[in-house]
């Protein structure tokens, strides 16, 4: 066996013992990698080696140094993302929240002064303000799957947003275009994250 056989059935070995360790399966790391869970197997079985930058991105993960992941195993304690997993769902949650109670306290005010209407609207922001923050931190952090959705409540958000404030300021016929109108935009949002996955 030569050096560089030698190293990819090191990396192969570290990878999947540091996965097993980390209760991931090879589908949750490849989601959190952006790569396919066949990428991941290969590199498990030592059939491909991921660049220096995945591997950077897996010590990350596993909380450990890119040392560990190249050299012969030493028992290390890992301690990975599903502490970390916590912190982001509980940022992006109190993010989402602090959206909802800035609209709430916008329209308590709206209702106290005199001779506004459509207060409701400050909901309607809401609603694509919220989207947008979700897919800012779902981006932020690499998880696929949502961002793919959280694009899609930007573009419906966003129409219904536009739908609105058209039925209430305008006399605009035919408002349910805008609908048809987003349509195309799903199917590209469902495309590019379709076509994304395959690396």
């Amino acid at each position: 066996m030569n050096e560089t056989d030698d190293i990819k059935e090191i990396i192969a070995e570290n990878l999947l013992r540091f996965r097993t360790k980390a209760n991931l399966t090879q589908a949750q790391l490849a989601e959190l990698l952006n790569y396919s869970d066949k990428a991941v197997s290969k590199w498990e079985r030592g059939e491909s080696v991921p660049d220096i930058r995945v591997l950077m991105q897996i010590a990350g993960i596993y909380n450990i140094t890119l040392d560990d992941l190249v050299r012969r195993p030493a028992e290390k304690e890992v301690r990975p993302v599903l502490h970390k997993r916590k912190k982001r769902l509980l940022i992006t949650l109190l993010s989402f929240a602090l959206v909802w109670f800035i609209a709430t306290g916008l329209f308590v005010i709206l209702c106290y002064i005199p001779g506004v209407e459509h207060e409701f609207l400050s909901f309607v922001c809401a609603a694509f303000a919220s989207s947008v923050v979700l897919t800012v931190f779902s981006a932020m952090w690499g998880v696929r799957a949502t961002t793919a959705i959280t694009c899609s409540l930007i573009l419906w958000s966003l129409a219904a947003m536009i739908f609105t404030f058209l039925y209430v300021f305008t006399s605009v016929q035919r408002l349910w275009l805008l609908f048809v109108a987003a349509s195309p935009f799903q199917v590209l949002i469902i495309l590019w994250f379709v076509f994304r996955k395959v690396k």
